[in-house]
C-alpha cells in the first residue's frame, strides 16, 4: 500500500493515479451517495480541484483505496474559495450556510480538507490502516505546505477514531444530514503532537 500527495506539478510523475482518484470519487459520491455533482469521463470534480489544490491518494497496484483534497482557505478562482466558506456565503445550494460556529477563516496557516472518502471496495479487515495511512499522509502533507490548522466537513462519526490516529481534533459546526451520510465540520490542530 502507498500513499501519495498529488498537485498540477507531479501529476505527470504518477500516471493514471489522479485520474483514477477521481474515477474512485464519482463511485464514492455520485453512484454510491447519489449525490448530484459534476462528472465527466466518468470523474467526479468541482469547482475546487484547482492547481491551488493538493489530493491525497491510499493507493495499491493503481486500485484506488482512499481519498481527501486539500485546498488552501486562501485560494481563490472566479467566485470560488474553498468548500465550507461558499457554503457559509451561500454559493452552494446543496450545503447549509450554517455549517460553522466561526465565519470561515482566510489565512495562508488554514487548509480545508474535502471529498474525504474510503472505496467500497476497500475490504473491511485493512479499512483501519487504510484510514490510518490517509490521515498520516494528510497531516504530512498539510504540515509541509505550512498548515498548523485544517478545517474538514468529514462524516460525524469522527469521535470514534480520531484519538487513534493522534489528531487534536474539535467540532467547528453542527452535525449536517447529506441525504442520511451525517457530516460535520471540525478543526484539526496541526500544531500539537507531532508524528
Amino acid at each position: 500500500m502507498q500513499t501519495t500527495t498529488l498537485s498540477f506539478a507531479n501529476l505527470h510523475n504518477h500516471g493514471e493515479l489522479f485520474a483514477n482518484l477521481l474515477r474512485a470519487r464519482k463511485q464514492s459520491f455520485i453512484v454510491q451517495n447519489r449525490w448530484d455533482l459534476p462528472e465527466a469521463l466518468g470523474m467526479e470534480y468541482d469547482q475546487y480541484d484547482t492547481p491551488a489544490s493538493r489530493w491525497i491518494a491510499v493507493h495499491e497496484f493503481g486500485e484506488i483505496l482512499a481519498g481527501i483534497r486539500l485546498t488552501p482557505t486562501t485560494a481563490r478562482c472566479g467566485i470560488y474559495t474553498y468548500m465550507i466558506r461558499d457554503a457559509q456565503r451561500g454559493l452552494l445550494d446543496t450545503i447549509p450556510a450554517d455549517l460553522l460556529y466561526f465565519e470561515a477563516p482566510v489565512a495562508e496557516n488554514i487548509w480545508e480538507s474535502s471529498r474525504v472518502f474510503v472505496s467500497h471496495t476497500t475490504p473491511m479487515s485493512i479499512r483501519r490502516r487504510v484510514h490510518a495511512l490517509l490521515i498520516t499522509e494528510m497531516t504530512k502533507s498539510a504540515r509541509d505546505l505550512g498548515a498548523t490548522r485544517v478545517l474538514g466537513l468529514i462524516p460525524s462519526n469522527w469521535p470514534r477514531w480520531a484519538p487513534r490516529c493522534g489528531l487534536d481534533m474539535e467540532a467547528a459546526g453542527r452535525v449536517l444530514d447529506f441525504d442520511g451520510y451525517e457530516s460535520q465540520c471540525v478543526s484539526i490542530n496541526l500544531a500539537t503532537n507531532l508524528h
